[in-house]
């Protein structure tokens, strides 16, 4: 929790000047319990950058659907994707709707977390390799997040670029960013969780 703590003591737009994105973070004792309440109700959307997967952007040669040219999870990265599943029920979230990107390290850390089945959004695909697409891909992520209806948690694994791009934070291996639903509006990051903070 350190680590948010020192992102927030105040409110503050992380996009400098555009009005997309503002970080309220509550209170340091507040913030976990009032973060998971809003993933429980529905009211909250998780972003979750994909567990560890040694190496940076993908390999030449990379073809989608076909894992042997891709990077994929480590041991260690297999382990943190079940762990942080663990970490949901222990705070009462035993299944959601899961969305991922196809790259193979997402949707192998999606059903790794074990909340139910897997749903491909090729909206959460990485644009690392092609960052033309970026502001697009972002705005067509917004508008669907703002189309999501009901109560159901939603968790959407995805990649670093694409989490940067919709919140301005660089998160870490496995780092779940929580955001308010943004029904048209600004996206509003209600707290930042990993297994070092959590623990």
């Amino acid at each position: 929790m350190g680590r948010d703590i020192r992102i927030g003591r105040r409110r503050f737009m992380i996009l400098a000047g555009s009005g997309l994105v503002s970080l309220a973070i509550p209170r340091p004792s507040d913030a976990a319990e009032q973060s998971w309440q809003a993933m429980r109700s529905g009211k909250a959307i998780v972003l979750m950058r994909h567990a560890q997967a040694p190496g940076t952007g993908d390999p030449e040669g990379f073809r989608l659907g076909d894992c042997r040219t891709q990077r994929n999870l480590s041991e260690a990265g297999r382990s943190d994707a079940r762990a942080v599943g663990a970490l949901f029920r222990q705070n009462g979230i035993s299944a959601a709707r899961v969305y991922s990107s196809q790259w193979c390290r997402c949707l192998d850390t999606a059903r790794l977390l074990g909340l139910g089945p897997v749903t491909e959004q090729p909206l959460l695909n990485s644009f690392f390799d092609s960052r033309g697409d970026g502001d697009r891909q972002t705005r067509g992520l917004q508008n669907w997040m703002s189309e999501q209806t009901g109560s159901t948690p939603i968790v959407l694994v995805t990649h670093q670029v694409n989490i940067t791009s919709l919140t301005g934070i660089f998160p870490a291996s496995g780092e779940l960013i929580v955001i308010t639903k943004p029904n048209g509006g600004p996206i509003t990051v209600l707290n930042r969780i990993s297994l070092t903070s959590a623990g």
